[in-house]
């Protein structure tokens, strides 16, 4: 896993190393991911209002949700 932080869009950035996996946002299981992270009050969304096309999950919890496709996020991660 790469080291430091990455650009997740926006202005808004992730620490690498605390990401444990990178989900496009389309199905239903990812879905449900995110409503029950909301309900949780663990959902951070890093979209500025535009579609969410992956998640992110840290390995606090946290689920992250961001505009950028998971093939970019994977190429920040190196």
């Amino acid at each position: 896993m790469a080291s430091g932080f990455i650009d997740i869009g926006f202005g808004n950035i992730a620490q690498a190393s605390r990401i444990i996996c990178v989900a496009a946002a389309e199905s239903s299981p990812v879905r449900r991911m995110m409503q029950d992270s909301k309900d949780r009050g663990m959902l951070v969304d890093c979209c500025a209002g535009k579609k969410c096309k992956s998640v992110i999950v840290t390995d606090s919890g946290l689920v992250l949700t961001s505009a950028l496709a998971t093939s970019e996020i994977k190429e920040m991660l190196g």
